[in-house]
């Protein structure tokens, strides 16, 4: 099990009403969603229980980019997520991007990290730059920015922008960096006006196939109305594979679907071991080798506390989704637990 521990700012009241809506997480059971054991406050901050993904998060593993194959099983996967939060929970997720995509060893892909809880959706926005790196146009123009950081215009949000995260991300994980122009990368403000303002970023065409090229460019569509649904992204060429056709032939009919990625992938999981060894590799090097591009700002939080694991290098300081219960002393620290209100 992990546990993820969020620091804010917040009276016990607001803390309580977190956790309520939380409980939601109970129902969202998928192949593509963290499993979620519980939530608690404790002394200013919460306490998310949740599955444990030993590969960690992607942006973790794609400092070498990620190979075709494998960012298409990526992508349906986070597809299937998206569409089974919105399908089957009216669950927008509000915060897509690589941090919040989980990979293990058995080859899963899995989604944690979404907009169930309102209240938590705004006070982590106000204290973590990151989530304002993979908003959508829109959302920015529209005030997205100014209601995060706790102004009054309060934006609009829409699967739309959702896609649009979508894009951007799987952009980020394809090419290693964070896609926009590395002259934005230490500005917020640029960076905010390159989504705005500038034409959006594509794949190149070495290494990847027409047919992705087109669906990362579709979810870019700077007019939101103009981006495919999810639905349309799973008909989309470049994933039908994993899907059954609307309409078949009888020869199709009489022939078993391909089967989805529901359990572990086996490339995925032979992509995950590699690109854990090299950055267990390049760790033991001291960091030597050349210096990857920066990734985007939602590598530095403004305000947000993360425990370490314990014994891990003080240079790579164990990521919050990915803590380990047991090293993380977790029968410690629910002592003196303030109030438990969902369970596992």
């Amino acid at each position: 099990m992990a546990m993820k521990e969020i620091r804010l700012e917040l009276d016990e009241n607001k803390f309580a009403q977190i956790i309520m809506e939380l409980d939601v997480l109970h129902r969202c059971v998928s192949p593509f969603i963290i499993d979620f054991y519980g939530a608690f406050f404790q002394e200013g901050a919460v306490y998310i229980c949740m599955e444990y993904m030993d590969g960690g998060s992607i942006d973790k593993l794609y400092r070498d980019g990620v190979p075709e194959n494998v960012l298409r099983k990526l992508t349906y996967a986070t597809v299937m997520g998206l569409k089974t939060l919105k399908d089957d929970h009216n669950i927008i997720h509000r915060d897509v991007k690589p941090t919040n995509i989980l990979v293990n060893t058995r080859g899963e892909i899995k989604l944690c990290d979404f907009g169930v809880s309102g209240n938590l959706v705004a006070s982590i926005a106000k204290t973590n730059i990151g989530c304002q790196s993979y908003m959508a146009p829109e959302r920015i123009a529209s005030g997205g920015v100014q209601a995060a950081m706790g102004g009054s215009a309060p934006g609009t949000y829409s699967v739309q922008s959702d896609i649009w995260s979508l894009g951007l991300s799987l952009l980020e994980c394809a090419m290693g960096r964070y896609p926009y122009p590395p002259e934005t990368y230490n500005n917020i403000f640029s960076q905010l006006s390159a989504i705005v303002d500038g034409e959006p970023p594509d794949l190149p065409e070495k290494g990847f196939s027409a047919e992705a090229r087109d669906f990362v460019r579709g979810c870019l569509n700077k007019i939101p109305n103009l981006r495919p649904t999810y639905a349309m992204l799973l008909r989309h060429p470049w994933l039908s594979e994993f899907t059954q056709s609307a309409t078949i032939s009888e020869e199709e009919m009489q022939s078993p679907p391909t089967p989805p990625i529901i359990k572990g992938d086996k490339e995925v999981a032979e992509w995950v071991l590699g690109a854990i060894a090299r950055r267990k590799t390049r760790i033991e090097s001291g960091g030597k080798g050349p210096e990857s591009e920066k990734p985007a700002l939602h590598a530095a939080p403004l305000d947000a506390v993360i425990t370490p694991a314990k014994d891990a290098p003080a240079s790579e300081p164990t990521i919050a989704e990915n803590m380990n219960a047991e090293d993380q002393g977790m029968k410690d620290t629910t002592s003196g637990l303030q109030k438990l209100v969902v369970e596992g």
